[in-house]
């Protein structure tokens, strides 16, 4: 039996939907036991979660999950985490989600969490989701080579802002990701 802890990676270029996608998934009461690894904190809106204590770089969230920055790398934090639920400082947790910056190269990322033994010893890579804004998405495939390898290395990409755009965007977006 695996006793690893499951990661899951959202990515997606700027303004994509990962802060929207997170903040949708923590709600869930499934998700309760999360530990959420953000890189910039302020970025997350998670008032309306109510935090029910603080402390050092983290913070429970009522709804179970455990939300903390990246503090210095990833290897850190992910080391962190774990050894301390270890020790009791924080409640236990069952996965880990990771949401990268919009301009985030992910190769660092999985190389850290698929060859690090480490982090391979505590952790496993389970899934990465890419979101894709379909209103702004061909220009940034186009001009930005973050959101090519963000696409490039997702098991599940997620087309966003599907409401706000036309349906040929949504197409065209589609038929340049295939």
């Amino acid at each position: 039996m695996d006793n690893k802890r499951p990661v899951f990676v959202i990515t997606g270029f700027l303004g994509s939907g990962k802060t929207t996608l997170l903040n949708q998934l923590v709600n869930h009461a499934e998700m309760k036991d999360t530990a959420v690894i953000i890189n910039e904190f302020g970025e997350v809106g998670i008032d309306h979660l109510l935090i029910e204590s603080s402390f050092e770089d983290a913070v429970l969230l009522k709804n179970g999950c455990l939300c903390c920055t990246i503090r210095g790398d990833l290897l850190d934090t992910l080391e962190t985490l774990a050894s301390r639920q270890e020790q009791g400082d924080i409640p236990s947790f069952s996965r880990v989600v990771i949401e990268t910056t919009g301009l985030a190269d992910p190769a660092p990322i999985l190389q850290t969490l698929m060859q690090d033994p480490v982090i391979t010893a505590r952790y496993r890579l389970s899934s990465i989701v890419t979101t894709i804004d379909t209103v702004n998405g061909s220009a940034q495939l186009r001009d930005n080579p973050e959101a090519v390898k963000q696409a490039a290395i997702a098991d599940l990409l997620l087309l966003t802002k599907t409401d706000i755009t036309d349906e040929q965007n949504v197409t065209n977006l589609t038929g340049e990701l295939n």
